[in-house]
Parts: structure tokens; C-alpha cells; sequence
């Protein structure tokens, strides 16, 4: 009796606890926010979904600019069992709705207005086929330059506004003992680089023909081999440490005054600010050279993939209402170093970096000069992407030369 009691005791209970399971509301989000200032803002995000009594299960994955994060949402998605929402973003968010695997969130758009609070050159970015597919998180500019004002102090160097001034500095630094450009020798980092390079060198009408509508005459044209030429001078001025270092690390690098300047998204303030460093003191953000009238932008963005139970439903949308909330937009891009998203997010406790982006982002929507950033996944196609990604590379790994690099662009970019 007393066996047959205990069965049922575990049968009602694990019964219970089936149910209690199978209603638990809960989301489970891949990204790859995992440094000091990205980890952060992630832990609000949580903070405010459990404040909802939805449960935040971690699915993150660090290293690669995204790539690896990429690798594991696939095997995910090819197994039947997506999560909530994913780090996407660009035309990956398109590649993703042709798969049929993304969650309409209308219903969530609909209600928090994101018609009205979006700039329509993000909210297209997250709609696929005319319905909300995806939230955005903030507007990250790619094309700063980092400085170390300290670090320039002790060479003679002056703060560079042009690439003649820019090498003039990076040598002074040098000869100094000091390293002159933090660089971390990962494909994507390389790609930044080149992305503010070729933007500086050739201007913003260059820029779209070359990168966004990937016209032959362009990529092949004397101002795309000058590009390489600068990119490849950049090269002698970065420490032979650099390969497989993290862009964080090349980022405490000019933190803590061993390298004078670093070119990176503004992610890069995030650490800054981790770090408890002030804009305007302990660090400059400079427009990279000959960029100051255009802005590169990445969004980052959550995918809501399709899940499974009302519960799990009214919680992803819960999510993307978090998302797209001004509180959340505030203190996700204090720590993050970006600027919101949306409009209706006050001003009052950003600082003059996340300040000059927001101005900047306006005046460059108005003059032409807002264009997305190839490097970050938001200008064309991840097969194209990834084969131009390799060329610069390669070239910043090799002898090879501008010519040849120019070439191989050129041929990479019909990739499919």
C-alpha cells in the first residue's frame, strides 16, 4: 500500500509539475552581448522580462562579430527548436523570413506605435514582406575613431582631422614607444577598418556604389586601389600581437595608454564607460578621418522566431514590447555606447558622444551620407559579405597588393 502510495504521490506530482512547466512562461534569446557594457544591458533586459514574470533563459555566444553566434542559431533552427529571438540583423533578417522560421509581432509594433517612433530606414530593415519580424535595439555608428588623448600628449602628436594628420600622429606615437593603432586581427575588425577607410577615402556617393549597389567600375577604380594603399599604411602601425586579439581587448589597449588610437563601432564607448572614463578627457571619439559629414550605421536587432503555446507567444511579443520600450532603449544604449532606435528617448543623460551620433545621424539622413555598414551585416548579403570580408583579410594577412586586393574585391562581390 504504502509503494503503491508513493507512485501516486510522484504521478500527481510530477503531473503538477508537467503543468506548471508547460505554462511557465519563458524566452530563451541567442546573442552575442558579452563583453563588459554589452553584458550589462543584457542584464536590464532580463531584469525586465522577470519583472513580467516571464522567466530569461541565456543562450549566448561570444566571439567572431556574430559568426559564431550565427553557426549556433542555425543548428538550432535545423533541429526544430528555434529560440524566442535572436541577434540578426540587415539583410540576414530578410534571408531569414525567406525560410518561413520568423514570428509576425504586428500586434506588438501595432500597439507600441513603431510606425510612428521609427525612422522608416529602420523599421523597413525589420519587416519582412510589409510585417514586423524583428525589434531594434539601437543605431550603432561604425565609422569612429578612438583616441587617447594622454597618449598623444606624450608623443607631440596633435588630435587628426584628415589621413595626413592621422599618419602624422600614428608616427609620432610610434617613435614613441607606444603603439599606435589598437587593432584585433579577426576578419570582421579588419573589415571595420577598411569599411572607414574606403568611406574617408572616396566619400559617401563611393561608398553606396561600391558597397550597396556593388558597381564593378567602382570597385575596381583607382579610388578603391588608394583605399587599399591607406589600409595597407594603417597595417605598419598595428603591434605584431594583433591576430585573434578581441576588439574589447584592442579597446582597454587605448584605455589604459598603451595604444593611442583604435578605429570601432561605437560599442567601443561602452567600455569606455565601463571602465568609469569621461568623453572630451579620457578619451576622444573623433569621426574616422574624412567621414565627418557621413554615418555607417548598424542596427542591432532581435528576430522573433516562431514558437510554440499562447504562453510562449504573449511572452515574445512581451519582449519585443521590452525591446522597443524608452526605458529600456535609455539604459540598453547608456551602457552600450549606441543611440536608441526610437524617437522619444530623452537626451538628459547622454553624453557628448551618444549626443554628437544623434546630430550627426540627423544631418547625415539629410545630406546623403547615411549609409549602412557592409562590415556589420546591414549593405548586402551574407554569402557576398562573407567573400568580401575574406579579401580584406587576406590582404591585411599577406603581401598582396593593392591591385590585386582591388581584383579580388571586385570578383567577391558577385558572389551569391
Amino acid at each position: 500500500m504504502k509503494f503503491k502510495q508513493s507512485i501516486k504521490t510522484l504521478f500527481i506530482a510530477g503531473a503538477l509539475l508537467g503543468a506548471a512547466t508547460s505554462q511557465a512562461a519563458e524566452v530563451e534569446v541567442l546573442h552575442y552581448w558579452t563583453s563588459g557594457g554589452e553584458a550589462k544591458s543584457v542584464a536590464e533586459l532580463k531584469k525586465m522580462m522577470e519583472a513580467k514574470g516571464i522567466a530569461w533563459k541565456d543562450f549566448a555566444v561570444a566571439g567572431g562579430g556574430g559568426e559564431n553566434a550565427m553557426t549556433a542559431l542555425k543548428a538550432r533552427v535545423m533541429a526544430g527548436s528555434a529560440p524566442t529571438a535572436a541577434q540578426i540583423k540587415g539583410p540576414s533578417i530578410q534571408e531569414w523570413g525567406q525560410e518561413g522560421v520568423l514570428a509576425n509581432i504586428d500586434s506588438a509594433a501595432a500597439e507600441g506605435q513603431w510606425d510612428a517612433s521609427l525612422p522608416k530606414v529602420v523599421s523597413a530593415v525589420m519587416k519582412y514582406k510589409g510585417h514586423y519580424v524583428a525589434a531594434p535595439v539601437n543605431v550603432h555608428r561604425v565609422n569612429w575613431l578612438w583616441v587617447n588623448p594622454e597618449v598623444l600628449k606624450k608623443a607631440g602628436a596633435k588630435v587628426p582631422t584628415n589621413w595626413d594628420e592621422f599618419f602624422a600622429a600614428a608616427e609620432k606615437i610610434k617613435n614613441a614607444g607606444m603603439i599606435a593603432v589598437a587593432h584585433g586581427g579577426q576578419p570582421w575588425q579588419d573589415a571595420t577598418v577598411f569599411e572607414s577607410v574606403a568611406l574617408g577615402v572616396g566619400g559617401a556617393d563611393f561608398y553606396k556604389k561600391a558597397f550597396v549597389q556593388l558597381d564593378q567600375a567602382t570597385l575596381t577604380s583607382p579610388t578603391m586601389v588608394k583605399a587599399f594603399d591607406t589600409l595597407g599604411k594603417i597595417k605598419t602601425y598595428i603591434d605584431k600581437d594583433a591576430a585573434g586579439r578581441d576588439w574589447n581587448l584592442a579597446t582597454a589597449m587605448v584605455i589604459n595608454g598603451k595604444a593611442g588610437m583604435q578605429f570601432m563601432g561605437d560599442w567601443a564607448k561602452g567600455e569606455f564607460t565601463a571602465a568609469g572614463k569621461k568623453p572630451g578627457t579620457d578619451f576622444l571619439c573623433l569621426a574616422a578621418p574624412g567621414t565627418d559629414k557621413a554615418f555607417t550605421f548598424n542596427i542591432d536587432s532581435m528576430a522573433m522566431f516562431k514558437v510554440k503555446g499562447d504562453e510562449q507567444q504573449k511572452a515574445q511579443l512581451t519582449l519585443a514590447s521590452r525591446i522597443m520600450s524608452p526605458e529600456f532603449q535609455e539604459v540598453f544604449n547608456l551602457n552600450k555606447g549606441s543611440i536608441p532606435a526610437r524617437a522619444g528617448v530623452s537626451r538628459a543623460k547622454f553624453d557628448s558622444c551618444a549626443t554628437r551620433s544623434m546630430d550627426d545621424m540627423d544631418a547625415s539622413s539629410k545630406n546623403g551620407g547615411l549609409v549602412p555598414s557592409w562590415a556589420h551585416g546591414m549593405a548586402m548579403m551574407s554569402a557576398t559579405q562573407g567573400a568580401m570580408v575574406d579579401v580584406i583579410a587576406k590582404f591585411m594577412n599577406s603581401n598582396m597588393s593593392s591591385q590585386d586586393a582591388v581584383r579580388a574585391l571586385a570578383k567577391a562581390a558577385k558572389t551569391k
